[in-house]
């Protein structure tokens, strides 16, 4: 049963990782440093097991905590936590009815899956004041225990019956007082009451199984634990999330769309002017040099850490090769650029030139020669455009 626990807790832990990766959040974190939070709680512990009656051996806990939210919903931590595990006991000879305080000392060390059961259920909602959370994972215990019994015999042989043998506590002893690992998983609920972004109150219940801290001091090989704690959490920075699909401002996007529909209307308009001026002039050789501008729309945006062009870049590449098969003799560069903020140089450096690329073999599949185009990433800028979210773009100029 334990052994399932472990597995299952792992796998927990291990999904949390994926699960921002579903459509259906909404919510993320825009850098890899934002929502990282510190935790210290204090409470205390009982112990169930064989020897012990459940909660008649209370002792205190500590605990820290440091983790990261990935979004919303989905969070990781690793806590340190312990203090000390005790029992009154008297075994191996449990019917001498002589029973002895033991204890220990130790710390453990949880990592924590964890869910945050409100926003999943009822939607994030910035400064909500409760929050209810489900976190789960495997644990490791840092002790100093005995292994086992070393059991001496004597033999009883009253009344001259049948010669019996029994354990002699005068000869028996424990072997080996050493530092063991004791695996063992855990999982939990905690309830969180917001100050503000920055502070909350924790309360916080867990339920552990583990190998027995007193060792050979148990008569049973896996102990039980329920911990209670309270305290508090700081979140550095505090609390930081963005829309995934709301970086962009649509109505910006479309304002500038349509003028750049007016713009290739008017060049349009003079160009068949231009054209028919020429066919009523007079027979003679006229050199004509006229500058035509690119008129379709130059800017090309992207979401956060992605270069796939959505529908309105393409309807933007598009308009923009028109003009440019019916300008052979211009060269034009497309420029890749990322938001300097969210992601690493090295990262934001193929990203920008990945997106420029994809511009460019856009425009060469509309019919575009190949020698009117260069291109180029710049990598992150920082708000060339005084918004983050216009950074992730490709301008074509």
């Amino acid at each position: 049963m334990k052994r399932k626990l472990i597995i299952l807790s792992l796998l927990f832990a291990g999904a949390t990782a994926t699960v921002c990766a579903q459509d259906r959040v909404k919510y993320t974190s825009e850098s890899w440093n934002d929502n990282i939070f510190m935790s210290i709680g204090v409470g205390m512990q009982a112990t169930a097991n064989p020897d012990t009656k459940f909660g008649s051996s209370i002792t205190p806990l500590v605990n820290l905590s440091v983790g990261k939210l990935v979004n919303p919903v989905v969070g990781i931590r690793g806590q340190v936590y312990g203090w000390q595990s005790r029992q009154k006991t008297a075994y191996p000879f449990l019917e001498s009815g002589s029973k002895v305080k033991r204890k220990e000392n130790y710390v453990g060390v949880n990592l924590d899956g964890m869910i945050n059961l409100t926003n999943l259920f009822c939607g994030y909602k910035p400064g909500r004041v409760f929050e209810g959370t489900l976190f789960v994972g495997p644990s490791v215990n840092f002790v100093k225990n005995y292994a086992k019994w070393v059991v001496g015999y004597e033999s009883n042989n009253p009344g001259g019956g049948v010669q019996e043998i029994v354990p002699d506590p005068a000869t028996t002893d424990v072997e080996g007082h050493k530092l063991r690992c004791l695996v063992g998983a855990s999982v939990g609920l905690g309830a969180k009451f917001n100050i503000n972004k920055y502070f909350s109150i924790d309360l916080e219940a867990r339920g552990q199984v583990t190998p027995s801290i007193l060792g050979a001091y148990s008569s049973g090989k896996t102990d039980g634990y329920v911990y209670f704690s309270a305290g508090g959490t700081y979140v550095f920075g505090g609390k930081k999330f963005v829309p995934v699909n709301g970086n962009i401002n649509m109505d910006e996007i479309n304002d500038q769309l349509n003028a750049y529909r007016d713009q290739l209307l008017l060049c349009q308009a003079e160009l068949a002017e231009a054209l028919n001026a020429l066919a009523n002039a007079q027979p003679q050789v006229i050199e004509v040099i006229k500058e035509v501008q690119v008129a379709g729309p130059r800017a090309i945006f992207f979401k956060i850490g992605s270069s796939k062009i959505d529908d309105y870049g393409k309807v933007n590449i598009k308009l923009a090769a028109k003009i440019i098969k019916e300008n052979p003799d211009m060269v034009y560069k497309i420029a890749g650029y990322c938001d300097e903020a969210t992601g690493s140089v090295p990262f934001n450096q193929k990203l920008s030139e990945q997106r420029a690329q994809n511009v460019y073999d856009l425009l060469l599949s509309e019919g575009v020669n190949k020698d009117q185009l260069n291109y180029i990433g710049y990598g992150g800028t920082a708000n060339m455009w005084g918004k983050n979210f216009l950074n992730r773009v490709v301008i074509l100029e």
